[in-house]
């Protein structure tokens, strides 16, 4: 790298313009110059008249000053504002750090109004801790590079231009400050709710007609032993040994999500539905809702009292797998309605209650491929266990194989060796006669079961709705998942390290605030560059970094110039596309010491 002059004459003047560039190689061969940062021009004219001055921030007072800037070989004209003269020679460049998902970070943050809710709710301590700015900072690390606190404050920070987008006057503290905001947020959480859907509906219209209601767990590292909500239970983690909690979470068909809660880990998916509406009646007041939820989740109880609330509370909610075939009398022999060209409907009406019956052919094939899968593979173990000669092996050998199998085992029937006893008493080691070990493939029960695969059975108190849009509503529950998704691989959710219950939830909090921020860049892709990910977006833009050129004075001072680089053509065109614009280059910094600390 290298600093470079170009001369141009404007306006009947000559003007000098400086660029650190670097010189790169292209698979032709072929060398180009690549701008890597522009610095634009300095005064060259000895004309008082021509002479540009700047605003310069002296670290040294602490107070912004008025400074010309002249390169060396020029002498500086008797002018208003003091002239710095610079050595340009012997410039350095320092401090590189990630600028562009940072900034990216920041103006989401802005957008939602973040800044302004979180500076009335959490005011500055008196010994000037800014607590709102620091939850910016754990929120944009989470969004962008998750990780521990420890982590944000021994690497990430520093690497990243956080303290230059929050301004000088933002004081970093350390890993204990970023611990102890985490305790200043749960008193917030139902105000920020409904900030949020303020938000939502005025950037993009958000509607709340319909909710997607659903569960998850995730799991702590660690004994978390003092955490009453950390218990054992159903993983949905495949991490059954650890300790866990359970997250209710409501969100909109677009994914805004409105509301969430943590529950213990040992908490049945039954008994949490009945609680969960009445908080987001007194949250959000009564309205005609759809309820959209995954079978399990709804008590036939629960699903009553929804009917004869005044006003009904609507839903629509999966059923299990064997309530297909116990209902087959009464749609067997109605037409199927084709809504997409492997999806087929049957409506018909039970009580208050209106069905559907759904069918997919690809995820028929599916189901059946599975379950052929599996069965094709216990049958070749089952054929090789027939040479086993100890019946305790046999067992354990069958065993294993059913496992692995999972329900597919049921249509396989096993006729296991009986045991001589002697008197009460087994012995230890029974050696199998020859085919005394015998299996069949219940081939009636397969078909059985093939006649359903792909089957899948709704239900709902909306009467006037048709099969094809209670279909495509159902369909949205894929959305939940993919929030989900985002929580525990994009965010960091998983696993919890924390030991104090109120920071285990504020860690939550705050995956949750990444979240908003997520969905909000999210939004504007699908509108604007539908083709790419929040995920993507943010790797693109951490190609933009920032870096310090510091030149010296001929006054024996330093003069520094953060500068963020140029955008490659491809992120350039990506801004322009999502109307995006970066900020203005920071002021240039004046010391007398070389290193700034920021």
């Amino acid at each position: 790298m290298f600093l470079r002059s170009s001369q141009r004459k404007k306006d009947g003047k000559e003007h000098r313009y400086w660029s650190v560039v670097e010189n790169v190689r292209s698979p032709a061969g072929a060398v180009h110059q690549k701008t890597l940062l522009y610095l634009g021009d300095l005064n060259d004219a000895q004309n008082a008249a021509w002479t540009k001055a700047i605003e310069v921030f002296n670290a040294d007072s602490g107070r912004p000053e008025t400074r010309s800037l002249f390169p060396s070989d020029r002498t500086p004209p008797a002018t208003i504002a003091p002239a710095l003269s610079l050595r340009l020679e012997d410039y350095q460049l320092s401090r590189p750090r990630q600028f562009g998902a940072c900034w990216l970070a920041c103006d989401l943050w802005r957008q939602l109004g973040l800044d302004q809710f979180w500076a009335q709710k959490l005011p500055p301590s008196r010994e000037g801790t800014d607590w709102a700015r620091l939850l910016q900072v754990s929120t944009a690390y989470r969004l962008i590079a998750p990780g521990s606190e420890w982590r944000c404050h021994r690497q990430w920070y520093d690497q990243s231009a956080m303290g230059d987008l929050l301004g000088p006057d933002f004081h970093w503290g350390g890993k204990d400050q970023l611990y102890q905001v985490l305790d200043r947020l749960l008193e917030h959480r139902g105000a920020l709710f409904t900030h949020l859907q303020t938000r939502w509906q005025d950037l993009f219209g958000a509607k709340y007609d319909v909710l997607l209601y659903d569960l998850t767990s995730t799991y702590f590292e660690g004994q978390a032993g003092e955490i009453p909500k950390a218990q054992f239970g159903h993983s949905r983690d495949h991490r059954s040994d650890c300790r866990q909690v359970v997250i209710a979470l409501v969100v909109t068909p677009e994914g805004f999500p409105l509301a969430y809660e943590v529950m213990r880990g040992n908490t049945s998916d039954k008994t949490t539905l009945q609680e969960f509406l009445a908080k987001i009646e007194k949250q959000y007041g009564k309205a005609q809702r759809v309820w959209v939820m995954d079978r399990g989740i709804p008590t036939e109880e629960v699903l009553a009292e929804m009917r004869a609330a005044d006003p009904p509370v609507h839903y629509l909610v999966g059923t299990p797998r064997a309530r297909v075939s116990k209902t087959r009398s009464q749609w067997e022999t109605l037409p199927w309605q084709k809504i997409k060209n492997t999806v087929e409907v049957k409506l018909f009406r039970e009580g208050e209650e209106l069905y559907v019956v759904a069918k997919s052919g690809g995820r028929q094939e599916k189901e059946i491929a599975i379950r052929r899968k599996k069965l094709a593979r216990l049958l070749w173990t089952l054929r090789a266990m027939r040479r086993e000669t100890s019946r305790d092996r046999l067992l354990l050998r069958l065993g294993a194989a059913k496992s692995k199998a999972g329900r597919a085992a049921a249509l396989v029937e096993i006729t296991l060796p009986t045991t001589a006893t002697e008197g009460k008493k087994k012995k230890k080691s029974q050696p199998l006669a020859p085919g005394s070990f015998k299996f069949r493939l219940k081939k009636a029960e397969l078909k059985e079961a093939e006649l359903y695969d792909g089957h899948y059975l709704l239900r709902s108190n909306l009467s006037d709705k048709e099969p094809e849009w209670l279909w495509k509503l159902y369909t949205l529950l894929v959305e939940i998942e993919a929030v989900f998704k985002s929580f525990k691989n994009d965010l960091g959710l998983r696993p919890i390290y924390h030991s104090v219950e109120a920071r285990m939830e504020a860690h939550i909090f705050v995956c949750f605030l990444a979240y908003c921020l997520q969905v909000t860049l999210r939004q504007r892709l699908s509108a604007l560059a539908p083709g790419l990910t929040p995920r993507a977006v943010l790797e693109k833009l951490a190609g933009i970094q920032m870096l310090d050129l510091e030149v010296p004075t001929t006054d024996a001072h330093w003069l520094v110039m953060s500068r963020y680089t140029q955008p490659e053509k491809e992120v350039a065109l990506l801004l322009a596309r999502l109307h995006l614009k970066l900020p203005d280059q920071p002021p240039p910094r004046l010391s007398a010491q070389r290193t700034l600390a920021i």
